[in-house]
């Protein structure tokens, strides 16, 4: 495995998606942050910034549901992707993120997490 294939560790174990995953996280971390990754084109710290953040654990909200609903782990997590690459950015959460509207929700928060982060660490 190279380093382009590391799978970044969350620095939120208490929030985001990791804390809302409870018991499922540590299965659920692995297959989740590399799922998004492929889905959006985006890079794998950017991915572990939006699932370290609020939006994080609104998408583990989702996976949740999946399992609820009787889909296994992996399938509900490529469930929950599916899903949130079908909504797109509309017009008032592009006035109130600064997200082009249109663009596939999981993308354009992705993209935002990793923009918020980079500019808390400047």
């Amino acid at each position: 495995m190279n380093t382009t294939d590391q799978i970044p560790a969350t620095q939120n174990e208490e929030w985001g998606f990791w804390g809302t995953m409870n018991q499922h996280a540590t299965a659920a971390w692995p297959i989740a942050l590399p799922a998004i990754a492929e889905a959006t084109g985006t890079a794998r710290d950017a991915v572990r910034a939006f699932l370290d953040s609020r939006h994080g654990r609104h998408f583990a909200d989702d996976v949740l549901n999946q399992i609820y609903a009787g889909r296994v782990l992996v399938d509900a997590i490529h469930a929950a992707t599916t899903q949130w690459m079908t909504w797109k950015i509309n017009r008032h959460t592009a006035k109130d993120y600064g997200i082009p509207r249109g663009l596939p929700y999981l993308t354009g928060f992705v993209i935002h997490c990793e923009i918020v982060e980079e500019s808390l660490a400047a």
